[in-house]
C-alpha cells in the first residue's frame, strides 16, 4: 500500500511543498484555512512560480472544517502552519495520524516540543526550513528560493522516530536539499538565531532582507538580536549545529557566527528582493512569528533573570506596527535604537 501523506497548511510555503510531492506521484492530501485558496486550487490546481520555470498541477485539497469527514489516517502528516497554530494544529490532525505515524512541524520556532505534547515523542519529527516564498493572490505562490536554493532538516526525537528519519528525508528531498540533523532541537535553535537576525528587524524597516543588511546601522541590530538568541541557546546547552548546509568545521571555527549564518541566507538562499514572513504578515494585517522568534528569546533570558534589550524592542515596535500605531519603514531605525538604550 502506498504511503499516505497530509501537507496541513499549505499557505506558500505549503502548498509549494505539497505541489512538488504530488507532481512527484506522491498520495498527498492538503489541508487548508483560507477558503478563497481551496476553492481555487479545486478550480484550477497549484501554480507555483520560480524563477527559472513555473509548475503547475491539481491537487487534493480539503478545508479544516473537512477534515471531520476523513475516512482513513495518514503515514506521515507535514505540519506546516505558523508556530502560535502548533498545539490546536496537532490536535486537529492526531485522530488520523496512524499509531506508527509521524508528525513533522516544518515550521520555524521551537515547536518539537508542543508536538510531543499532542501526539506523543515517537510520533514526533523536527525540522528545520529555508524555504523563501510569498502568497497574496489564492492559488498562486511565488516561490524564491529554487529547489537547488531550498534546505530541510529533519529529525527524529525517540529511537522510534530516528527509524523514520530516511523516510521523511526522502519526502522532502523532492522539495530541496535536505540532511537528518543528529540534533534537531539544535537545529531548531540555530533557525532562531537566524530568524531574529532576519525577520523582525527587516519587516520593521519594511524592507528586503539583502537591503536592510547593506545598511550598517540596521545590520547591527540584526547581529545584535542574533546574538543575544545565541546566547540562550548556549545557556540551554543547546550545541552548534550546522545548518544552511555549512560544515561542522565552518560552524565550529567561526567567531562570528551570526554574521556567517546571515552571510550565507543571503548568498545562497534568497533574492535580493525577497521579503520575510514577518513583513508579509504586517503587509496582510496578520498575526506574525515575532512572539514566536524574537519573543522567545525574551522569555527565555527573563526566565533566568536577565534582559534581552534587542528582541524586546523589536517585539515592542512589531506590536506596534500590528495595532495599526506605525507603519513599516527605515525610519523605525530610531526607534529601535532608542528602546534598545532605554531596556539595557
Amino acid at each position: 500500500m502506498s504511503q499516505r501523506i497530509a501537507v496541513l497548511g499549505t499557505g506558500a510555503n505549503g502548498a509549494s511543498i505539497a505541489a512538488d510531492l504530488t507532481i512527484a506521484g506522491l498520495d498527498v492530501v492538503l489541508i487548508e484555512q483560507w477558503p478563497e485558496h481551496v476553492q481555487q486550487m479545486r478550480k484550477s490546481g497549484i501554480r507555483i512560480e520560480m524563477p527559472e520555470k513555473v509548475l503547475e498541477t491539481s491537487v487534493e485539497v480539503y478545508h479544516l472544517c473537512e477534515v471531520c469527514t476523513f475516512d482513513s489516517q495518514f503515514d506521515v502528516v507535514l505540519l506546516v502552519m505558523k508556530a502560535y497554530d502548533t498545539i490546536w494544529g496537532c490536535q486537529l490532525i492526531k485522530p488520523y495520524l496512524k499509531d506508527d505515524g509521524v508528525l513533522v512541524g516544518v515550521q520555524n520556532g521551537m515547536t518539537t516540543d508542543n508536538i510531543i505534547e499532542v501526539v506523543g515523542i515517537d510520533r514526533t519529527m523536527g525540522c528545520v526550513i529555508e524555504v523563501s516564498s510569498q502568497m497574496f493572490a489564492p492559488g498562486v505562490v511565488e516561490r524564491q528560493s529554487s529547489h537547488d536554493h531550498s534546505w530541510f532538516a529533519v529529525g527524529g526525537l525517540s529511537s522510534k522516530g530516528k527509524k523514520r528519519e530516511l523516510e521523511v528525508k526522502n519526502l522532502l528531498s523532492n522539495s530541496g536539499t535536505t540532511v537528518i540533523s543528529s540534533d534537531i532541537r539544535s537545529a531548531k535553535w540555530m533557525k532562531i538565531v537566524s530568524n531574529c537576525t532576519t525577520l523582525g528587524t527587516t519587516a520593521i524597516f519594511g524592507m528586503p532582507i539583502a537591503e536592510a543588511a547593506s545598511n550598517p546601522v540596521m545590520r547591527d541590530i540584526m547581529i545584535a538580536s542574533g546574538l543575544e538568541a545565541l546566547d540562550v541557546g548556549r545557556e540551554k546547552g543547546y550545541r552548534l549545529e550546522p545548518i544552511f548546509g555549512l560544515s561542522e568545521k565552518e560552524i565550529r571555527d567561526s567567531n562570528q557566527l551570526v554574521e556567517l549564518l546571515l552571510n550565507k541566507l543571503t548568498s545562497t538562499y534568497i533574492l535580493p528582493q525577497t521579503i520575510t514572513t514577518v513583513l508579509q504578515d504586517h503587509k496582510k494585517n496578520r498575526k506574525s512569528e515575532v512572539e514566536n522568534v524574537n519573543g522567545w528569546v525574551v522569555e527565555e533570558r527573563h526566565s533566568i533573570g536577565k534582559k534581552a534589550p534587542v528582541n524586546s524592542a523589536i517585539l515592542k515596535v512589531s506590536n506596534l506596527i500590528k495595532k495599526g500605531e506605525l507603519e513599516p519603514d527605515p525610519s523605525n531605525v530610531g526607534l529601535i535604537q532608542n528602546l534598545i538604550k532605554d531596556g539595557k
